[in-house]
C-alpha cells in the first residue's frame, strides 16, 4: 500500500478519477493503546465496524487480543489473520452450522444469546461425538437496554427483558463453565449515563436470578467525535462504568469487558472524492449512499469534510451531495461546509470513515472500486491526539 504525507499529496500524485480510501494505521494504533491502557477491563474489537485485515492486525499489534465476531465469515476472517486471538461469537441468533464450525474448527468458546431457544441450539451444536454437552462453554446472556442516550438505537432487535433474564441466566448456568451478562446501549452514546442505566438493569437481573456471574460486558457505544457530536472524554465513561461494575453482586474475580467498534476504527480511514458536477448547492461526487457514505445518506450522519485544493477561497457555504449511481436515494443532505467556489474537478476529503463506511461499500451500479493508500498525517478529528480540551467530570454526568 503506497504511503503519502497527507491527502493533498495523494491528489497531487494521483489526480484520481475514483474515490480513494486513505488509511492512517498510526491513528488506529493510538486508539487501541488508549483502550488497552485506560479501560478497566478487557477490550474486544467489534469487527463489524471495519473488518479490514490490515486494521485488525494493527489493533492486535497494539494490544487488542479479543475480537467480537458476529458471523461465521467474521470468525473465519479473524482466525485466518490472527491464529492466537480470542474470538467471541456475540451475535445472539446464529445458525447451528455456524456455531458448530466456530466451536470445533476455530476454537470459539464464548457465545452470546438472548433466548432459551438459542441456548438449546448452542448446547446441541457443541456436543461431542458421544452426545455429551460441552464442558467449556462461556455463555453471555444479552439484556435489552435503552438506547435513548445514543445517536443510533440498538434497543429493539436483540436482548431479553428483565422478566425473562433471571430464568435464562439460571438455565445457562447449568451448561456454562463461565457465565456473563452483556448488553449494547446503542451506537455513539453521548453520555456515560447510558451505561449507568444499563448496569442497573444488570444488577436487578443478577439479584433475581441468584446465580454466580463471571463477567459483565458493557458492549459498544463508545463514541467518536463528529461535527455536532462532541462527547465527554472517554475517561469519564470508563470511570463511571468501573464504579457501577464494582457495586454489582458478582463473583469476586469477575471480569469487565467492552466491545468498542467505532471508537477504535473511526479515525483509521478517510475518503477522497472528486466533484463531478455542481448544481447550485448540490455537489455530484463519485462515492455515496451505496459506497462508504451509507450513514450520511440513510441516517443523516455528519462527517467532517475539507476541500483539498489550495486555490479555493476561504468563505464556506453549506452543500448537499449526490452520489454516482443512477438512484435518487443516493443523496446526502449534509449540510457539508465547503469553500463557496468549489466546482467540478475539485477534490474533497471526508473524514472518520473508518467505522462502518469502509465496511458498507457495495458494487451497486458498478461503483464499488476504492483503492487504498496510507497517509502519515493526523485524522480530521481525534479523541486521542491531545487536541481536544474538554473538562473531565468524574462525578457529574451530562444529559442531552
Amino acid at each position: 500500500m503506497s504511503s503519502y504525507p497527507d491527502a493533498r499529496s495523494v491528489v497531487r500524485a494521483l489526480a484520481p478519477d475514483e474515490p480513494i480510501l486513505v488509511n492512517r494505521p498510526h491513528a488506529a494504533a493510538r486508539a487501541a493503546r488508549f483502550f488497552v491502557e485506560r479501560f478497566p477491563g478487557k477490550s474486544l474489537y467489534a469487527v463489524k465496524a471495519n473488518p479490514s485485515p490490515d486494521l485488525i492486525e494493527v489493533l492486535w499489534a497494539n494490544g487488542i487480543t479479543h475480537y467480537d465476531v458476529a458471523s461465521i465469515a467474521e470468525v473465519r476472517l479473524v482466525r485466518a489473520a490472527l491464529p492466537q486471538a480470542v474470538l467471541c461469537f456475540m451475535h445472539p441468533v446464529k445458525a447451528p452450522g455456524a456455531i458448530r464450525e466456530a466451536y470445533f474448527d476455530h476454537g470459539v468458546r464464548t457465545f452470546s444469546l438472548d433466548s432459551v431457544e438459542e441456548l438449546e441450539k448452542i448446547v446441541a451444536a457443541t456436543r461431542d461425538e458421544d452426545g455429551e454437552p460441552a464442558k467449556d462453554l462461556r455463555l453471555c446472556v444479552r439484556l435489552r437496554v435503552s438506547s435513548e442516550y445514543s445517536e443510533l438505537s440498538l434497543a429493539s432487535k436483540f436482548g431479553c427483558d428483565l422478566t425473562e433474564a433471571p430464568g435464562l441466566l439460571q438455565a445457562c448456568r447449568q451448561y456454562a463453565d463461565w457465565l456473563g451478562i452483556c448488553f449494547h446501549v446503542g451506537s455513539q452514546a453521548m453520555t456515560p449515563f447510558a451505561y449507568v442505566q444499563a448496569l442497573e438493569r444488570a444488577r436487578v437481573a443478577i439479584g433475581e436470578a441468584s446465580v454466580v456471574i463471571d463477567m459483565i460486558d458493557v458492549g459498544g457505544g463508545f463514541p467518536s467525535v463528529y461535527p455536532g457530536m462532541e462527547p465527554p472524554p472517554l475517561e469519564d465513561y470508563f470511570a463511571i462504568i468501573h464504579r457501577q461494575f464494582e457495586a454489582l453482586p458478582i463473583a469476586y474475580n469477575a471480569e469487565l469487558w467492552c466491545e468498542p467498534g467505532r471508537a477504535l476504527s473511526a479515525e483509521y480511514s478517510s475518503l477522497i472524492v472528486k466533484v463531478e458536477k455542481r448544481r447550485g448547492q448540490e455537489l455530484y461526487i463519485n462515492d455515496g449512499a451505496y459506497g462508504a457514505l451509507f450513514d450520511a445518506a440513510h441516517v443523516g450522519w455528519k462527517f467532517p469534510v475539507r476541500a483539498l485544493e489550495d486555490d479555493l477561497i476561504k468563505s464556506l457555504e453549506d452543500f448537499a451531495f449526490y452520489g454516482p449511481t443512477c438512484d435518487d436515494a443516493d443523496y446526502m443532505e449534509g449540510p457539508f461546509a465547503l469553500p463557496s467556489d468549489i466546482q467540478a474537478g475539485d477534490f474533497i476529503e471526508i473524514g472518520m470513515i473508518g467505522a462502518y463506511g469502509a465496511a458498507m461499500k457495495t458494487d451497486f451500479n458498478g461503483f464499488g472500486s476504492s483503492p487504498r493508500v496510507i497517509a502519515e498525517d493526523e485524522p480530521m478529528a481525534s479523541l486521542y491526539d491531545g487536541s481536544r480540551v474538554v473538562e473531565r467530570r468524574d462525578n457529574v454526568v451530562s444529559l442531552r
